[in-house]
């Protein structure tokens, strides 16, 4: 099935984080996708409304009816992270903001994809207390979107999605390779033709790293960036404070980048 009209919701990881920078723009799995389709339709248009920091009931708030007005054939909905790794995080509230926009996407038409999360303590083991809520949303999102009639990009079983190589140093956002998998996994489970199953294939093995290393990593990640995180949560602050959607209106989508 062809699509023309595409609207990306979500925060940082659909706004395109890490693939790119501040100077030159971001580009990000949602843009990757949206030259795929391109590439095969003409006519093709794509909005992308995400913004960096999001929790899912702001996504759910300023998102959902903008998106429905652009009257989309396609949406794709990429939310609850940031809700799950604050300390007050509300399984329930979230999971209910999130199946809203399934619901609400799905009722209008068009086809709807959303997506599970990594095993968070394989990508950021100082935070591996988080895993039991990652399987618990992913399994409400399974379950939404079997009710929904949305389709789900389950990255949660493929080790591949755990790499490090497909994240940035951050380990919140991902890198281009990992953007280009997020992408190629969409476009598999839509069925777009050329699309496959290798987006979830192994990457080659990396080398041994001695414990000694590992933990100066670790140290050197909640320093870097798990302190500062923790900060701004205190001051109430978001990277996403003052920022609206890159591309809010449904536009042309240039020829794909290398």
């Amino acid at each position: 099935m062809g699509y023309l009209r595409y609207v990306a919701v979500g925060d940082s990881q659909t706004e395109g984080l890490n693939d790119g920078d501040e100077t030159a723009g971001y580009r990000g799995w949602a843009d990757r996708l949206a030259e795929t389709l391109a590439a095969r339709e003409r006519g093709f248009r794509y909005a992308n409304l995400a913004v960096r920091g999001r929790l899912t009931a702001r996504i759910r708030a300023e998102q959902t009816a903008p998106a429905l007005a652009l009257e989309p054939d396609l949406v794709t909905v990429m939310a609850g992270m940031n809700d799950l790794v604050r300390p007050g995080f509300d399984a329930d509230a979230t999971a209910a903001d999130l199946e809203a926009m399934l619901a609400a996407f799905t009722a209008s038409g068009a086809t709807v994809v959303t997506f599970t999360f990594p095993d968070i303590a394989r990508i950021a083991p100082l935070v591996g207390r988080l895993r039991p809520r990652v399987l618990d949303l992913n399994d409400r999102v399974r379950a939404m979107a079997r009710l929904h009639g949305a389709v789900v990009v389950d990255t949660f079983p493929h080790p591949v999605t755990t790499d490090p190589r497909l994240w940035s140093a951050d380990r919140i956002h991902a890198t281009p390779l990992g953007h280009t998998r997020i992408a190629a996994a969409v476009a598999h489970t839509l069925g777009v033709p050329g699309g496959d199953a290798s987006w979830s294939d192994p990457l080659p093995p990396l080398a041994p790293v001695p414990p000694w290393r590992r933990a100066a990593a670790e140290l050197t990640w909640a320093t870097a960036f798990l302190g500062p995180w923790l900060l701004r949560r205190l001051r109430g602050r978001s990277s996403g404070d003052g920022r609206t959607a890159k591309r809010p209106r449904l536009e042309p989508v240039r020829p794909a980048r290398p």
